[in-house]
């Protein structure tokens, strides 16, 4: 019987390229060598990603610290974004990026928050090696909020910026101020200045943009040392309105010594409140009450002499064209400012264009001031034996001088004045 004959396996069958395991290696690599580049390009650029995150956030956090500071300071919008976009251009924001600013904050639960920026950075970031996943760019985004916190109470402010000795104490005076600080935004050398061996003034701290000279008779509660180089503090009143000069004139010379007179303003001012103008001073005698309303004092000077008892609530006495205050020693004053309106706090308002006015307030042990003396273009003479006993005191000037007894406190959420606020903090919060 005849055997059948096994045929040869053809050569480079697939059985024997399946066992074949020569060249295995090289045919794996091939194989993963794309996974393995196109793993290793997206770590890198992944990577890069990463690393222009960082970056487009300390820009974003850079500029929101910056716009925080011009808030602290007072300014609008229209200084606050430009300063801080000059900020992060500095610190690598392309023309290309998207810049979105908020005040005060969209979202986060600082929204709507007044003392605080928002600023959203966003960036497309053109691919490079992951380009063979997707042709379109990553988006990059960076947001931060900066928050201005905290901070004391001042009850005085010198609004200039340059002049020496802008809060000056000086003779024998001795000055107490209840509760609350002394500030001024004068980058001079000696912005506070004390001199003479009897002067005494007690304050919870003394800020100065500038320098500080004190003698030992300064008593700080809140602070063992001046505040120096401290920032400017913004003109709490800075965006009220002078109010217009209008009404018929009427005679200056107010009631008669010895006599009881009251006045009563009947104009109908364009702040929807009742007023009465008296061009070229005002001179009350005599034990005159003011009602309610706006008293416009166009040029001349407000005089109060001795023996003057003078009376009023919800009043605002405006000083236009160059009036000045001159309230001379033994002058009673018990008046209160508006504490709602479009004057609301504001006592006595100095026109702003009056600039160096000379403005004194002198007057008895007994008298009270509710509210704001602002003169912010004027400078004060503040002395005598005055001490706004139980009232709430807060001036605002461009200079002011105390040579005699005063007595000021900061307790004035009842009288409608606005907080001034001295050495806040800003802080990265979102």
């Amino acid at each position: 019987m005849k055997r059948r004959r096994k045929m040869p396996t053809p050569r480079g069958s697939l059985r024997d390229f399946a066992n074949d395991t020569s060249g295995a290696v090289a045919i794996m690599a091939a194989l993963a060598f794309p996974v393995l580049i196109g793993g290793m390009a997206l770590g890198a650029e992944a990577s890069f990603w990463y690393l222009t995150q960082r970056k487009l956030q300390q820009a974003a956090d850079l500029a929101a610290y910056a716009a925080a500071v011009q808030l602290r300071s007072g300014r609008e919008e229209d200084e606050m974004w430009p300063a801080a976009r000059a900020v992060a251009e500095a610190n690598g924001l392309q023309p290309s990026d998207e810049w979105d600013p908020h005040y005060p904050p969209s979202r986060g639960v600082r929204q709507d928050n007044r003392n605080a920026v928002e600023l959203i950075l966003l960036r497309q970031q053109t691919r490079y090696f992951t380009l063979i996943y997707s042709p379109d760019p990553v988006a990059i985004s960076a947001r931060a909020v900066a928050e201005v916190r905290g901070g004391g109470d001042a009850c005085l402010l010198s609004l200039d910026p340059t002049g020496g000795m802008a809060i000056e104490v000086a003779g024998s005076a001795e000055v107490t101020f209840d509760g609350c600080d002394v500030a001024t935004n004068s980058n001079a050398g000696n912005a506070f200045q004390m001199q003479g061996g009897a002067v005494r003034m007690t304050t919870g701290c003394v800020h100065s943009v500038g320098g500080a000279n004190a003698t030992g008779g300064l008593t700080m509660t809140n602070c063992t040392q001046p505040n120096i180089e401290a920032p400017v503090i913004p003109d709490p009143y800075a965006d009220v309105s002078e109010p217009e000069v209008s009404g018929d004139c009427v005679s200056g010379d107010v009631g008669k010594n010895n006599d009881a007179t009251t006045v009563t303003p009947t104009t109908d001012h364009a702040l929807g409140m009742k007023s009465m103008r008296f061009c070229n001073g005002l001179n009350p005698r005599g034990n005159v009450t003011f009602a309610p309303g706006l008293y416009i004092i166009d040029g001349g000077e407000l005089t109060l002499n001795a023996q003057t008892t003078v009376v009023g609530s919800g009043v605002t006495f405006y000083l236009a064209n160059g009036a000045r205050l001159g309230f001379n020693g033994g002058a009673t004053l018990e008046l209160a400012a508006p504490e709602t309106g479009p004057l609301a706090g504001l006592l006595f308002f100095g026109g702003r264009g009056s600039v160096g006015t000379q403005h004194t307030i002198n007057g008895t042990a007994g008298s009270r001031l509710n509210g704001a003396v602002y003169l912010p273009s004027g400078d004060l003479d503040y002395r005598g034996n005055y001490s706004g006993s139980n009232g709430c005191t807060q001036i605002v000037t461009r200079r002011i001088v105390f040579s005699g007894n005063s007595s000021l406190s900061v307790n004035c959420s009842a009288a409608g004045t606005r907080r001034i606020a001295v050495a806040e903090t800003i802080a990265l919060v979102e």
